[in-house]
């Protein structure tokens, strides 16, 4: 079990996007470019990341470069917590199986760097709706065909084995629309693929920004967080006009949105929650507001670790 003080907070680099400002993807990019991204999230006080493979796909890297980027965080003072994978989907028609050779991969790398923990998730690629949306969420995407709940299942199962047998989990990513769509979804696939090392990414805020009818968040966090092994944690605002059916959503730093991550939080631990945190933020200074939010996790996982009731539990056990 983490202490407050040594529980792993990483920033996700998904703000830094996959290629440079000259257009060159960041696998193919210079040990220099990825030292000026990583010196940023260490000056704003970051000891762990995840990398993504939206930012850097690992998983394409050539041994040799693979231990580039391992002298270049080292040298730049981060570690590496958990790895994630956006957007592409073991179940994706055209790509499925690369994808899933590439879930396999990470699965071998994150040892490498002391990641506990490879996300991945059902989502895919953006529609061309929701890439000239002011925020992608308010344009429908991709939504899973049933009939491939079966593969789903059995492909996260292998996935699981493989995790298993390399001493890390495998975590499943909220989202909607997906096979892993709704709290309840999300539980029953869980139980479906009933695996020792595979466990729910609750990402709630993918939901809360959505502009649609939603249960209330308490009550989604009850049914998942006994499941979660990882979470990607951020917050919005949200508002609803029952009236005329109106919504409206928008980012917000942990301490400020909808959700109150204080009271969350805190339930986590008393449902067992021992897991990593990513911190994530859309608009704005991504990364500036990914910081605040680690010191706030930081800050009522300390309020908790000092808790008189729960230096009164231990006394009583």
């Amino acid at each position: 079990m983490f202490t407050a003080a040594s529980w792993p907070i990483a920033g996700n680099m998904l703000a830094f996007g996959g290629k440079t400002s000259e257009g060159v993807p960041v696998w193919q990019a210079s040990t220099t470019y990825w030292s000026d991204c990583l010196r940023q999230m260490r000056e704003l006080g970051f000891d762990h990341i995840d990398p993504t493979d939206a930012w850097l796909p690992l998983q394409k890297l050539s041994p040799a470069r693979l231990e580039e980027f391992k002298k270049v965080l080292s040298d730049e003072g981060l570690k590496i917590s958990s790895i994630s994978m956006t957007r592409n989907s073991v179940i994706d028609r055209e790509h499925g199986e690369t994808n899933l050779a590439d879930a396999h991969r990470l699965i071998d790398i994150a040892p490498e760097f002391g990641a506990s923990i490879v996300n991945t998730g059902f989502m895919q690629a953006l529609t061309p709706a929701q890439e000239k949306a002011l925020w992608f969420w308010l344009a429908e995407g991709h939504q899973d065909d049933p009939a491939l709940r079966p593969l789903a299942v059995e492909r996260v199962r292998e996935l699981g084995d493989h995790a298993q047998a390399n001493g890390i989990e495998l975590s499943l990513e909220m989202y909607e629309d997906t096979f892993l769509g709704t709290a309840d979804e999300a539980v029953a696939f869980h139980a479906d693929v009933n695996h020792p090392a595979v466990g729910l990414n609750p990402d709630l805020g993918n939901f809360i920004r959505l502009h649609r009818p939603m249960p209330g968040y308490e009550e989604m966090f009850e049914k998942v967080l006994p499941h979660a092994n990882f979470w990607h944690i951020k917050n919005y605002t949200r508002d609803e006009d029952p009236a005329v059916g109106g919504y409206s959503s928008a980012p917000m730093p942990l301490k400020y949105g909808l959700i109150n991550y204080r009271k969350i939080i805190r339930r986590a631990l008393e449902l067992g929650y021992s897991g990593p945190f990513c911190c994530e933020h859309y608009g704005s200074d991504s990364i500036g507001v990914c910081a605040e939010n680690r010191d706030y996790i930081r800050q009522v996982l300390t309020s908790a670790e000092n808790s008189p009731l729960r230096a009164a539990a231990a006394e009583g056990a």
